[in-house]
Formats: C-alpha cells, sequence, structure tokens
C-alpha cells in the first residue's frame, strides 16, 4: 500500500508540473500567473500540515479587479471539474469555501454567479469517484457531501441576501438584521426553513475516513463548526422575531412553521455528536425553538378548529405599528447577485 501511495504521488507531481508548464506556455502572461495560483493552490501532494499561503495569494489576486476574479473562478471551478483526484478535489471546495468566509466582494461575487445561468447543484460533483486507492474512494464520499454542503450554504446566502457565515459582509449583514422586524412571516418562514437546510447538510458529514493526521478533512471540519456557530446565531434572530408576532400567524403559516422546527430538532442529535462542547448560544437556540413549536402547535389546533379571535393577520412583527420600509424602499447590496429581491420596489 505504501509504494501505492508513493507512485501515485509521484505521479501526481509530475501532472502538477506539467500542468504548470502548460499554463505557462498557453497563455498569456496575466492569465498564466492566474492559473499557475490556482494549480499550486491545488497540487495532488496531500498536506503534511495545513498551509494557506497558496490560499491566500489567490484572495489577494482576487481581489484586484473583476476581470480578474472571474479569471480565478472560472480557473477553479475548470480546474474542479476536470480532476479526478480526490486531494485536488477537496482542495478546490476548500478554496470556495475559503471565498465564502473571508473572500474580498468582488471574489464572492464572481462565485455567487458562476455559472451565469445559476442553478442548485452547480458544483456538479454528485457522481464524483476516485478510485485509484481505498483512501481516495473514502475521500471521494467527503468530496461529494462537501460540495452539496457548500451548494447548500450559497442557496441558503441567496435566501437570506448575504453570505451566511461570511465575515467580509458584517455591514449588509447588519443592514438585513435590522431589517427582519419588517419581513413578512412568508419571509421569516423561508428564511427558517433555508438556515434549517443547512444544519440537516451539516448532519450528513460522513462518519468515516477521519483520521487525526488528515489535514484536509480537519480544516474541513474546523470551517464547519465556524458555520454552524453562524447559522445558529442566524435562527436565533428569526425566532425571536417569530416568538413576538406568534399571534399573527394563520393556520397554514403554524403548520408550515412547525414542520420547520421540527426538522431543526430532529438535526439536535447528530450536531451534538459532531460539536460535544457546550456552547450558551446553541442551548438557547434550541430552547427557543421548542418554545415557539410548543406555541406554534397550540395554535395550528386552535386555528384548525376555527377557534381563533379576531381576524388573521400576515404581515409585520408586533411589535411594530407600521412598516420599518414604506413603498419604494430597497435594499442594494453592492452586487445585484444577492440582493433581497423581498424589497425591491
Amino acid at each position: 500500500m505504501g509504494k501505492i501511495h508513493t507512485l501515485r504521488n509521484i505521479i501526481g507531481i509530475i501532472k502538477d508540473k506539467a500542468s504548470l508548464s502548460k499554463a505557462a506556455i498557453l497563455s498569456n502572461p496575466s492569465a498564466a500567473t492566474l492559473h499557475q495560483a490556482v494549480l499550486r493552490a491545488t497540487t495532488h501532494a496531500p498536506p503534511s500540515a495545513y498551509d494557506d499561503i497558496h490560499f491566500n495569494s489567490l484572495l489577494v489576486l482576487g481581489d484586484s479587479s473583476r476581470a480578474t476574479a472571474s479569471a480565478i473562478i472560472t480557473a477553479l471551478m475548470d480546474r474542479l471539474h476536470r480532476t479526478r483526484n480526490s486531494v485536488v478535489a477537496l482542495k478546490c471546495l476548500l478554496i470556495i469555501h475559503h471565498i465564502i468566509k473571508r473572500g474580498p466582494f468582488i471574489l464572492q461575487d464572481q462565485l455567487a454567479i458562476f455559472p451565469a445561468n445559476g442553478g442548485y447543484k452547480y458544483l456538479k460533483l454528485s457522481a464524483f469517484r476516485d478510485g485509484a486507492t481505498a483512501a481516495s474512494w473514502g475521500l471521494s464520499a467527503w468530496v461529494r457531501w462537501y460540495a452539496r454542503y457548500l451548494e447548500t450554504l450559497l442557496s441558503t446566502s441567496r435566501v437570506l441576501g448575504y453570505f451566511v457565515c461570511s465575515s467580509s459582509n458584517s455591514m449588509v449583514k447588519e443592514i438585513q438584521e435590522q431589517r427582519i422586524p419588517s419581513f413578512l412571516n412568508l419571509d421569516l418562514i423561508k428564511d427558517m426553513d433555508s438556515l434549517v437546510q443547512l444544519l440537516e447538510e451539516i448532519c450528513k458529514v460522513p462518519d468515516s475516513l477521519l483520521p487525526e493526521d488528515d489535514v484536509l478533512l480537519e480544516e474541513i471540519m474546523r470551517l464547519l463548526s465556524n458555520d454552524y456557530l453562524s447559522t445558529v446565531n442566524e435562527i436565533l434572530l428569526r425566532m425571536e422575531e417569530l416568538r413576538h408576532r406568534l399571534n399573527l400567524l394563520n393556520f397554514g403559516d403554524s403548520v408550515e412553521l412547525v414542520c420547520c422546527l421540527k426538522r431543526s430538532q430532529d438535526c439536535a442529535t447528530r450536531l451534538s455528536e459532531l460539536y460535544p462542547t457546550k456552547k450558551p448560544s446553541i442551548d438557547t437556540m434550541w430552547a427557543s425553538i421548542q418554545q415557539v413549536r410548543d406555541a406554534a402547535e397550540m395554535l395550528k389546533i386552535e386555528r384548525g378548529r376555527g377557534r381563533s379571535v379576531g381576524r388573521e393577520k400576515t404581515f409585520e412583527s408586533a411589535r411594530f405599528g407600521e412598516r420599518v420600509l414604506k413603498v419604494g424602499d430597497s435594499i442594494r447590496f453592492p452586487s445585484g447577485r444577492f440582493e433581497l429581491n423581498r424589497f425591491s420596489s
């Protein structure tokens, strides 16, 4: 087995050098630099220790211009879709994750619109298989799951209007959080459904192949832990708002909300296994979900029996006498890619 791994690594090194030489010969100097930067960050060799120097260089390059950012994303996606090597694929997916979390806006923007026609499963790795070794076969399951997770993360970000787990969109995120009380009940429940989908995808992380010395998988789990806490905070914001407007839910809204909260609670055991460390925000989230679910269940029964009092309303928070936004108001993000269509004029 050791000889097989050694031979595979040697072949990978040869392929990397050949790809770098080809990029230098066939591309113009500017394009060659970008292509080579992507190749250096996604070599075939499994790292012995996590080193994000090459990742950081890509993020810096991507902050120079929109054209450069677009070329980087195109080269990265081309590398991802062409490779049959699980290590290369995981490195490509890790770069995408790092772009989402801490990349410059123009690089995030280009990621958000690739490909131009959008689509849900646009990373197209559901059929990925690397059967070279038993280890690479096991890593293939991680590639398929990680691609699905990132697709879900991007989809949830589109629904919310900003990258959920990004540290570079704090101002946009803060503006959005301030507008939550003006959301329609339907929009709040839609947000919750999308966030719960993210929790459900986290729960599907493969159980197999988590050796302590696997640097790539350790980095994935580290990023996933941070994403989980960010998702918890997003859910808490919306649960607090829903708690204040429970009496304004109609029967259909209460049914949808109960189903959504039940799905989130179905994730609790698995999430506690993945992240056993106690966090006040996590405990608060589960308590809030249980409280709101119990109240919504009672409301569902009452509304179902026709015992609701007063005219049902499906709009703003009970804490606000009028909309925070007036007709014609809108949110304009730096990019139209993740704009909140719920506020468009």
